[in-house]
């Protein structure tokens, strides 16, 4: 499957993965996480069953927090 993450193209040996799948495979471990697929905003509730298609456009962004 072929889809594009944080403007770049990536490639995964599986047809359909879940955001939960995604972020365990690129290791993303922040605690606090922005996930938008095709510009829709994803809540984390739905991070294990939300599917991530062929083609889709997924932004992940951390946010940070501090003085």
């Amino acid at each position: 499957m072929n889809i594009t993450l944080n403007n770049r193209p990536e490639s995964f040996t599986q047809k359909i993965i879940t955001i939960s799948q995604l972020l365990e495979i690129k290791n993303f471990t922040f605690k606090m996480l922005v996930i938008k697929v095709n510009g829709k905003l994803v809540k984390k509730d739905e991070y294990s069953s939300f599917e991530i298609n062929e083609g889709d456009d997924v932004t992940v962004l951390h946010l940070v927090s501090g003085g």
